[in-house]
């Protein structure tokens, strides 16, 4: 059975990071920016050999993209964006603070921390809907590897989108998805194997 190495990396601060930003397209603070950068570079210097990427696969929201496209300009490596790997869409609780959420809506917002599963943010993407939308980028990442003849890419992508993985590669519930961790601008790898079962691999 083949193994693919998917390396992702949230992105780091925002000007919104307070927020459920979502798919709302907010920029990288000059602190996400260094958050960012001192991963990689840490990582490169500790274990450079097991960090040679094939590729940089990202998300388009610029949050992701622009620090994906100077990574990729001076690792000289190609950008494939994919839409599939954008943070969950929290429809009217877009860019709003969990704080203000509270205040108006507290029950909604309890019940979707315990059961994302079962209650959703009004007019937002289920987590149903999410699951699929991120199976879909797992299914085009393996394509797309399987093609190329690649080993090992970097995905620059979301804390939700690393959280729904890392529910998967542990065999957890959905509903454990905010449990999960993903701090920002650091990096957690998986292994994909062909039947597209995931393995998260321990720091």
């Amino acid at each position: 059975m083949n193994m693919y190495r998917i390396d992702l990396l949230r992105h780091g601060e925002t000007s919104l990071s307070h927020t459920l930003r979502g798919s709302t397209d907010d920029a990288l603070t000059e602190s996400g920016w260094q958050q960012m950068r001192q991963t990689v570079e840490q990582a490169l210097q500790h274990d450079p050999k097991a960090l040679v990427w094939d590729a940089i696969i990202s998300s388009p929201l610029q949050r992701c993209r622009v620090f994906a496209d100077e990574l990729a300009l001076k690792l000289k490596l190609e950008v494939i964006l994919d839409a599939n790997l954008q943070e969950m869409h929290f429809g009217d609780w877009e860019a709003l603070s969990t704080q203000s959420i509270y205040a108006t809506q507290p029950e909604l917002l309890a019940q979707f921390w315990e059961k994302p599963s079962q209650f959703s943010p009004p007019n937002a993407e289920t987590l149903q809907q999410f699951h699929l939308r991120i199976n879909q980028a797992l299914q085009q990442i393996q394509t797309y590897m399987q093609h190329e003849q690649f080993e090992h890419v970097l995905v620059v992508t979301h804390g939700g989108v690393i959280k729904l993985l890392k529910c998967l590669a542990m065999n957890q519930p959905l509903d454990n998805i905010l449990k999960m961790s993903a701090e920002l601008g650091q990096l957690n790898r998986f292994a994909l194997h062909d039947n597209l079962t995931l393995q998260y691999l321990e720091q």
